[in-house]
């Protein structure tokens, strides 16, 4: 591209031009191409264009009125950029599809003319020295001859020319004026007669005008049409102006510059040239140049030594700046390139700088070096900076050359950086049209930098914001809106939105000023003093308005559409809102027995009603609730509130004519409908079909709150929940519709009434309905705790209900009463004497009622209109831990009705705390066949609560519990305190043993007391609802009880100590099980030694002879073969016995320490004897009878083996060195377990102490 046809080409042919100086006489004011130059190369001038200017308009304006003199340029651009901010943002696709004409306003191009303008006639450059002085006397004028010299007196010259900055001695040229409405002709061509005699024939010249006889004449336009284009227009006073007379003023001009200027030009180059040759250029004259200026003591200043127009330096100047005005760029730039030199020796960097800036301009023109012409202006530019403030608007002005420069050439990049840098030097308003030109640049960039774009437009923005130019501070920032738009950077989104926001409402557009403001009230990311600034202007502009204002997706409050969950009923029902967020395959799972299977499996009870069509669609029935739970968050950091919140709904009575439409709404055919913003007077509240709940709430700062709206449908027909509406602070409606998926289906097992998010629903008309609740139902409770609860049945319906079943998940924690316990005291009916005979329950009835989970109420049971059921039902907290139980009730409608049956769901949360952790150790007595001594370890996991121990009870008749005949009592602690840990010993019999003397007597119980008074006060386990609690916990601790068959169950009862500091209002009873209990030892026998315990003997006579029998129980049902060997002789060293060692024997003389607890001896089995022995080798005892016996045990009886030992001398004895040994023989066709096989083995003998005395 030619440079001279770009924008900077044809910008420096006009503002670079010859300046021609005119002065005229007040009347005249009133009234109104081939170049040679030094290389004698000739060439014509194309578009060639002179400046006249005033000799008052000679004279550097002063910085502060020269931009006064450009401000109007931008407050008239101002002004008429408001009609084009009601229109809608660009877009991005519209803003990059623009040239750079349309991208950058055209005042913009003005504004840098106007900016560059004011550095007219500085005195470092020559080229807005004037070229000639034009002279105008009007014809008017009295002596017009003596006013042509006094229009160039000295003191009418301007003062450049009078201080020798320029040179006043230039070409001058006389023009007489006339007017032809002020008279003849003749008069004008006397006067030029007398000017051409005295001042030269050649320099004068007569210009007549306004010689049209009609004013504003048809064709006046018509005329100035080939003129409008240069900015020239028909004002008042030209209005008299014929074609005739601007083709006149044409001709004059022409003649005037080529006739005139361009050779007064053209010999000045010549004489200038020739001048500057003889002086400066050859290779003597730049040697005597550089000693000449090779001094120490130049000073250090801006513009360096003073130059007249007589200097060298001067006249070099001006001869480039006239050849580059007549075109010859190579002798502009050789005579540039010289004075650098000069004025760099000479350290006047501001002429330096102009002359390096005319320089780069002449690269760009010639299009030789662009890395040449960029080097030049990069220099030019940086030392007009570090000139400091008279250098910053020369600054300026090369970077807007610079910048055109790179932009000629495609470096839009560059050109940006340009300008940036330009607007830090220059005041706001300049600054923001800088930025704005470098935004553009931005844009126009390949690839588009859309991130700069928008940030230089928002400083730009800021700026015009700054110098009051609001409607251009709206535009940029209005321009910028796409660029965040769809990105994260919220904060400066916020910033760009309000600071919109803001300016439209102080220029009176309210409504857009609402608009932008709305998107930035929920700025949750912004500080407390922002978000309330924000929330302020947004409630001032809406007051403004003066009328509540509707706003579609209003953001504040937030409401989580993903929470968005419908509740509707059909015949499944629900006893309060926690039970809707149970999953649907937990209740149908629960359900399963208690639904007839015909209705969930074979057919649906829609297929036998009219509505066959909308067995797909949801249900609800007419008078009946359907609820909708949204989540509803507050995202500032701020208080808000929020009323008259409900929801948006339809109900249409014409089923067949919205048959096609009933999983559908009327607004969800897709994104594009639902983003046209629906007016939200089309669905009105219809007080006669449904009914509307209104919610008021405040939510605080970074509340979430979940919210329950109901509308509660009062016909038959379909239902359509379109939205949502709310009122923010009293001024702002806010309208959201729903936006649901229709053609998405449901997983089956997953459909549910809680969990459809389907807004539309078939309402049928009205059934009977049961409400529940369970009165004093715990939500935290000790484990063991019992308690006696309140199963409450109310129907509010107009018909009764029958055939009422009832399931329940988990029967370890609730099991329903029966009839005979309604009216009772807990928990004295609990107690023996309180129980009647039929409540005995026994294992296998108990199987048979719950093995199911299901209770059937009685058949004559109905609960009709209005009326209530209560029932008792029994409470267990069974094990620590947090549990979920559910209930489900089925129940029939007794009328006609679609729906022939209704469900109805209860859901309870539970913690259970632990209490009193429980466990038994159990070991065979060694002093009594078919007893055993247990231990019960007891301990508090509770920090704070105590415990009484009440009751201790053995499962079944079988087995009676008692005290160690050493004790009175089990134990002295009573009161087991928090975090304490005890042990309680006592002893339990098998009732059934033909041995057992308690059970012949009568006095085999298998309760006992553990508090004194308490006796009489035992509870009966044996009865419901312990039996029952207590076949759960068998059942539930028989899957996880490990080893071999159990022995025995344990139940203890005990009661919460009420704290003074927190009373227990209610009588709090606990209940713990413990079951699968089993001895220690696994033996399938028992022996047992029997004979006298003390012996008086005269061993002065002869040894004592002792009759002793061994006693052996088989307990096992298998044959067993018993083995009975004695030992006589004692191992040399003390040793450790190990009960299943069967080589080790004990024996011989013992010490019995008084320390020694009986029942320690017994329940330590496994404990150590050491043997003492005498210095003598003689045993004083030896085993007198076979020291081997065999038998063979049947099932379940005893043996008796004689044995006789002999005594030499008086002492305490321990008869256990013997041992058995054993060996089952199972019975035809039965098996033997791996445990029996590991008990066919032997064992030691206990211990059993004889005390021999010498007898007197």
């Amino acid at each position: 591209m030619d440079p001279l046809r770009s924008y900077l080409g044809r910008l420096l042919l006009e503002e670079i031009t010859p300046v021609v100086m005119v002065l005229s006489t007040p009347l005249a004011e009133a009234a109104c191409l081939p170049v040679r130059t030094a290389s004698e190369v000739p060439y014509r001038l194309q578009m060639f264009k002179i400046r006249m200017v005033y000799a008052s308009d000679v004279r550097k304006e002063d910085c502060e009125v020269a931009d006064e003199m450009i401000k109007p340029v931008v407050s008239e651009a101002n002004e008429k950029a408001l009609p084009d901010l009601l229109s809608d943002p660009p877009q991005v696709e519209d803003v990059l599809g623009k040239p750079e004409a349309e991208l950058c306003p055209l005042w913009i191009k003005k504004f840098n003319r106007e900016l560059m303008r004011t550095l007219s006639f500085s005195e470092h450059e020559t080229f807005d020295h004037p070229v000639a002085c034009l002279l105008v006397v009007s014809s008017m004028d009295k002596e017009p001859v003596n006013k042509f010299v006094d229009l160039f007196n000295t003191n009418q010259l301007p003062s450049l020319l009078n201080d020798g900055i320029m040179d006043p001695q230039i070409l001058k040229h006389y023009l007489v004026l006339h007017d032809q409405q002020e008279g003849p002709q003749d008069i004008a061509v006397n006067v030029l007669a007398e000017m051409r005699s005295t001042l030269g024939l050649n320099d004068c010249k007569l210009l007549c005008i306004n010689s049209s006889t009609e004013a504003g004449g048809s064709n006046a336009d018509n005329s100035w049409l080939p003129y409008k284009a240069l900015g020239l227009n028909n004002h008042d006073g030209s209005c008299f102006l014929s074609v005739d007379d601007l083709n006149e003023i044409k001709d004059f001009m022409q003649d005037f510059v080529s006739n005139h200027i361009i050779p007064y030009m053209e010999q000045k180059i010549r004489v200038l040239n020739q001048q500057v040759a003889t002086t400066r250029k050859g290779f003597r004259n730049q040697i005597k140049n550089l000693w000449w200026r090779k001094r120490d003591d130049v000073p250090e200043a801006s513009n360096g030594p003073m130059y007249t127009f007589t200097s060298i330096e001067s006249q070099i100047r001006v001869l480039g700046d006239f050849a580059f005005m007549l075109r010859d760029y190579e002798l502009a730039l050789s005579n540039y390139r010289l004075l650098a030199t000069d004025y760099k020796l000479d350290k006047a960097w501001k002429r330096f700088a102009g002359v390096q800036e005319m320089s780069g301009l002449c690269y760009f023109i010639l299009d030789q070096s662009r890395k040449d012409a960029e080097y030049c202006m990069e220099n030019a530019f940086s030392t007009y900076l570090r000139i400091g403030s008279s250098g910053q608007r020369n600054a300026t002005r090369c970077g807007l050359w610079w910048a055109e420069m790179l932009k000629t050439r495609g470096q839009y990049r560059e050109a940006s950086n340009v300008y940036f840098r330009v607007s830090n030097e220059e005041p706001s308003l300049h600054s923001a049209v800088l930025l704005e030109q470098a935004a553009c640049c931005y844009l126009l960039s390949n690839p588009p930098m859309l991130r700069k774009y928008g940030f230089h437009l928002i400083l730009a923005g800021n700026s015009y914001y700054m110098s009051d130019q609001k409607q251009h501070a709206v535009r940029v920032y209005r321009n910028a809106l796409f660029v965040y738009k769809q990105n994260p950077w919220s904060y400066i989104n916020n910033h760009v939105h309000f600071n919109v926001g803001r300016w439209y409402g102080v220029l009176g557009i309210l409504d857009l000023a609402i608009k932008h403001l709305l998107e930035v009230i929920a700025c949750s990311h912004q500080s407390l003093t922002t978000q309330n600034m924000f929330l302020t202007d947004f409630f001032h502009y809406v007051q403004s308005m003066g009328k509540k204002f509707d706003v579609y997706k209003l953001q504040l409050p937030v409401f989580n559409m993903s929470s968005l969950k419908v509740i509707y009923e059909d015949h499944r029902t629900y006893a309060s809102d926690a039970d809707v967020g149970v999953s649907e395959s937990t209740w149908q799972e629960l359900e399963e027995e208690l639904i007839p299977s015909s209705s969930i499996v074979r057919t649906n009870w829609l297929d036998t009603q009219p509505m066959r069509k909308y067995k797909d669609s949801c249900i609800c029935v007419a008078g009946e609730a359907v609820k909708l739970n949204v989540e509803l968050k507050n995202p500032l950091q701020i208080p808000v509130a929020v009323s008259g919140i409900s929801l948006i709904c339809k109900l249409s009575t014409t089923l067949d004519a919205l048959s096609s439409d009933v999983s559908g709404l009327d607004l969800d055919g897709g994104e594009d409908k639902v983003n046209t913003e629906p007016s939200i007077s089309m669905f009105e509240t219809d007080g006669d079909k449904f009914t509307l709940s209104k919610l008021d709430i405040v939510l605080g700062g970074g509340e979430s709150k979940r919210v329950q709206l109901d509308v509660t449908p009062k016909v038959e027909g379909i239902l359509k929940l379109v939205g949502i509406r709310w009122t923010l602070s009293e001024s702002v409606v806010g309208y959201q519709y729903f936006e649901f998926d229709a053609q998405k289906k449901i997983k089956k097992g997953k459909r549910g009434p809680r969990r459809s998010l389907n807004n539309s629903l078939v309402v049928i008309k009205g059934l009977p309905k049961l409400t529940g609740s369970i009165d004093r139902m715990p939500t935290n409770a000790f484990a063991g705790d019992l308690k006696l609860l309140t199963l409450n049945l109310r129907n509010h319906s107009e018909y009764a209900v029958k055939g009422i079943k009832m399931k329940l998940s988990s029967p370890r924690f609730l099991i329903p009463s029966d009839s005979s316990d309604i009216g009772l005291e807990f928990p004295d009916c609990l107690k023996r004497h309180m129980q009647s005979e039929s409540s005995v329950v026994s294992s296998k009835t108990m199987m048979d009622n719950f093995k199911s989970l299901l209770f059937a109420f009685p058949q004559d049971i109905e609960i009709q209109a209005g009326a209530a059921l209560s029932w008792p039902i029994w409470f267990h907290a069974a094990t620590p831990g947090n549990v979920s139980l559910y209930i489900s009730l089925y129940y029939e409608m007794g009328s006609s009705s679609d729906i022939k049956y209704r469900t109805l769901r209860m859901h309870f949360n539970l913690e259970v705390l632990p209490s009193l952790d429980v466990s038994f150790s159990i070991s065979t007595s060694s002093s009594r066949l078919q007893e055993y001594i247990v231990r019960m370890d007891v301990m508090n996991k509770t920090p704070s609560e105590s415990f009484v121990l009440h009751q201790l009870s053995c499962v079944g008749g079988k087995w009676a519990v008692s005290a160690l005949p050493s004790c009175s009592s089990i134990n002295s602690v009573e009161t087991v305190s928090e975090n304490q840990a005890v042990s309680y010993f006592f002893k339990i019999k098998d009732c059934e043993a033909d041995s057992c003397k308690e059970a012949e007597s009568g006095s085999c119980t298998s309760d006992m007391a553990l508090c004194p008074g308490s006796s009489t006060d035992l509870f009966d386990i044996a009865r419901s609802p312990l039996a029952d609690f207590h076949s759960q916990e068998r059942y539930r601790q028989g899957k996880v009880a490990k080893g071999p068959c159990s022995l025995l169950d344990f139940v203890l009862i005990s009661k919460a100590v009420g704290n003074s500091s927190k009373p227990t209002p209610d009588f709090e009873l606990l209940s713990h099980h413990t079951c699968h209990c089993s001895s220690l030892s696994q033996n399938p026998i028992w022996w047992l030694m029997e004979g006298p315990r003390t012996i008086s003997h005269d061993f002065s006579k002869s040894y004592c002879e002792v009759n002793l029998q061994l006693v052996i129980h088989n307990s096992e049902a298998h044959k067993i073969l018993v083995r009975v060997v004695t030992f006589d002789v004692m191992p040399e060293k003390s040793q450790t016995v190990h009960p299943h060692d069967s080589t080790s024997a004990q024996g011989g003389w013992y010490d019995v320490s008084l320390e020694n607890d009986p029942v320690k001896t017994i329940s330590s089995s496994k404990s150590t004897h050491q043997e003492k022995q005498s210095s003598k080798s003689i045993s004083p005892y030896v085993w007198c009878s076979l020291s081997c016996a065999q038998i063979e045990l049947q099932p379940d009886s005893c043996a008796r083996v004689p044995l006789k030992v002999c005594i030499f001398a008086p002492g305490t004895y321990n008869f256990s060195n013997y041992e058995l040994q054993w060996k089952v023989h199972p019975s035809e066709g039965r098996h033997v377990d791996e445990n029996e096989k590991l008990l066919s083995r032997g064992g030691l003998g206990h211990p059993f102490y004889v005390t021999v005395l010498q007898s007197v």
